[in-house]
Order: C-alpha cells, then structure tokens, then sequence
C-alpha cells in the first residue's frame, strides 16, 4: 500500500519509525529486537535506511596502494523483505544517488517492485568519508531530483533497457524536506526552490529531517504552501540519547537546540539523564504535533526502541 493512501484514510496520526541496518555479522533478529517493541503503536510503515559503501587503502608491492570498496551494513532489499513478511507493514527502502550508476538503481528498484514493494525514499546521500563534497557515480545522479526523475519515467513504462519490453512500475516517491534548511543551499527560499523542484519531479510525500523546535516545522510547512507545495509533510523525530549526541547532531546534521533544551542538556552528567531529558522533550513535541493533526509522526529510532516507547506510549 502507498504512503499516500495510508495517510489520506486515517482518521488519527500515525505512528511511524525508521530503523538503521545493522552492522555485518548481526543476524535478522537484532532489527526484530529493535522493531517487535514498537509494534503496539501499529506503525503502517517502517523505513530502513542506506548507507554508502566505504573505501579502505591495501599496501601492495613497491609501496604501491590499493583501493578497496567495503560496505558495513546489509543492503535494504533484503531487510525490507523480511519485514514485510514478518510484521505485514510496508516497508520503504531509502534509494541514494551516491555509489549507484543509473543501471545499478533500475535494477534495483526492479527488485523492489518483483517483491511488490510500493515505496521508496529518494535521496541524494552524504558523502563518503574520504571526500570533502559529494561526488555522484560517473553513471549515476548528482541530486535527488534526477534520481526522482528516474524512479517516475519507470512509473510511466521507460527503463534504460530500451530494447527490452518492462510493465510499468508504480512506486509512491517520497523525499527530505529540511525545516533549518540543507546545509547546502544559499537560504530556506532556494531549498525551498528544489524541494518544489523534487516534488514537480513526482515526489509524492516529504519526510522531514530531525528537528527539536516544532515552531521550524510549522513555519517550514507554512512556507512550503506558500511556494505551491501541497504534498503530505511528515515529521521526523529523534530523541537525544547520550552525551555524545549533544555535540554530534547539530554538528552532523546542522540542527539548533531551542534554548530550553540546551539548558537542560548542560546539566546532564551521564548518559542516562541525556535519555531521560530527551524522552520528556520527545513526548511535548509528540503531543504538540499529534494536537496539531500532523498527517504522521515519524520517529528516527537507530534500530534503539526504547526512548522510542517511552514517547509513543503517552501519545499513541
């Protein structure tokens, strides 16, 4: 089912989460032992997200150094396949331009579509470690748009593989919208610009980035409908968890703290009452967006349910 038709027939928010694929080695069950605790909220969806091959360098002979591609974490195909089967929920997997070519993305969404998967996230992906800027596949997308436009020409019947006769696909797109701006762009008024372009391109829904002002969700979705973007706009959550996460997610994800909750991370000495602080902020925001009738409240779990349970049990 799409994630536009399970957002037009509810009659309440919904309760959805994303999961991070575990490291290799870790079996099906650690995603289950993640997931099976959330499952009383009656998430219609869970998203499972991509993350980008990494590159190491072998010594050879002569002092010679080799490039080698590694990836850490299972692909999503797999992932989302078990989900479904074992929770029957929709699972959306996140597509990403970086280290695909055009071909490699055709085929996987055929994939997705041969296990009658009806959704994905389309994104354009963070750099690698070792580049300063993002460097798209030689073959591949530089923004989400293009990839976007790929995903809808594969809606409308036309592949890459011309000369082979394909049925049509029918995904429901969806993609990132940034309430603080990408970090990228000149200002909120050019994001705004691509995230029109994106949603012109037939992305469907928008999916947030974390944010801990609902005021910037708020505006963000004023401004989006007054630049003509009328699409579903999901909030995405994250509850701060450790000492580690008050420098790191502004850092990483270019995100302010509201002044309230700065105040309160300053006095945290541990871990345990960083969690405690983000489970108390994460349920006023919850309840905030749930009275605002937000179409879904979509929360970043990292594959860790319990700060997730805490909030959702006094919302959902």
């Amino acid at each position: 089912m799409k994630i536009t038709d399970h957002l037009s027939q509810a009659k309440d928010t919904l309760f959805s989460l994303e999961i991070l694929p575990p490291l290799k080695g870790k079996s099906i069950q650690s995603i289950y032992d993640g997931i099976d605790p959330l499952m009383e909220f009656n998430p219609p969806f869970i998203n499972v997200t991509y993350h980008r091959e990494e590159y190491i360098y072998k010594e050879r002979e002569r002092g010679l150094l080799e490039k080698i591609a590694i990836r850490k974490r299972p692909g999503t195909v797999g992932i989302c396949a078990a989900i479904m089967n074992k929770y029957h929920v929709d699972a959306v997997p996140h597509l990403i331009c970086g280290g695909f070519s055009r071909e490699e993305t055709e085929n996987a969404l055929i994939d997705l579509q041969f296990l009658g998967i009806d959704n994905v996230l389309a994104l354009r992906g963070d750099s690698i470690k070792t580049e300063s800027t993002f460097r798209p596949h030689l073959d591949g997308h530089e923004y989400a748009v293009d990839l976007i436009h790929q995903v809808k020409g594969m809606n409308d019947g036309n592949y890459i593989m011309d000369d082979i006769q394909l049925e049509p696909t029918d995904f429901c797109i969806g993609t990132a919208g940034y309430p603080e701006k990408h970090f990228e762009a000149m200002n909120l008024t050019t994001d705004l610009l691509y995230l029109k372009a994106k949603v012109d391109a037939g992305a469907e829904y928008i999916v947030t980035q974390m944010f801990f002002d609902n005021k910037k969700y708020f505006d963000f979705v004023a401004a989006c409908r007054a630049a003509g973007i009328m699409v579903p706009i999901i909030p995405g959550l994250k509850p701060i968890k450790s000492l580690t996460h008050i420098s790191f997610l502004p850092k990483f994800f270019h995100i302010d703290y509201p002044e309230d909750l700065s105040k309160e991370l300053l006095k945290c000495k541990d871990n345990k009452t960083v969690e405690q602080v983000g489970i108390e902020w994460g349920i006023a925001q919850s309840k905030e967006l749930y009275a605002a009738k937000v179409p879904c409240i979509h929360y970043y779990t990292m594959s860790n349910s319990y700060s997730v349970h805490s909030i959702a049990k006094e919302i959902f």
